[in-house]
């Protein structure tokens, strides 16, 4: 083999494994962009102060997650948002004030609108994670923690 051949060899396996490693690691970045958090997963401790948001939640705000659960019924049919919760529920939680804020749902605000689904169902939900209490302008719905920008699939 000349010098030359060796130097397009050289070339080429330098190439393919440059371009092996990039799209691996550009798969992998795509595929931990959303981290998963489950129900038993939003709440460290309750104290008399009520609960507080586990590490993993505090880790987590401002970040894309995703969560599985069920749609609570909507407040009204064209509402931008719904409960999701961790068991199906007949009736919407629909919480005053922070201290009645349950701890197994999470407020989801969509991206767009989607169709709603049957309360037995079970979702999972892609989002934005916010926490602190917050009271929606438009409903006064009280909500600690939400998930903003989201969509849904059933699973």
């Amino acid at each position: 083999m000349t010098d030359t051949s060796r130097s397009t060899l050289s070339r080429r396996s330098l190439l393919a494994t440059a371009l092996t490693l990039g799209a691996g690691l550009a798969f992998r970045s795509a595929h931990a962009a959303t981290a998963e958090l489950a129900f038993d997963d939003l709440y460290g401790t309750f104290s008399p102060l009520g609960l507080e948001f586990s590490d993993k939640v505090k880790n987590l705000t401002g970040e894309k997650i995703s969560i599985r659960g069920f749609m609570a019924p909507p407040l009204k049919a064209e509402a931008q948002f719904f409960v999701l919760s961790e068991i199906p529920m007949a009736l919407c939680p629909f919480c005053s004030s922070d201290a009645d804020w349950p701890d197994n749902i999470i407020v989801v605000y969509l991206d767009r609108k989607q169709t709603f689904v049957q309360p037995n169902q079970m979702i999972e939900v892609t989002g934005t994670l916010d926490r602190g209490s917050w009271v929606d302008p438009e409903t006064g719905f009280v909500s600690q923690l939400r998930l903003r920008d989201a969509r849904y699939k059933t699973v």
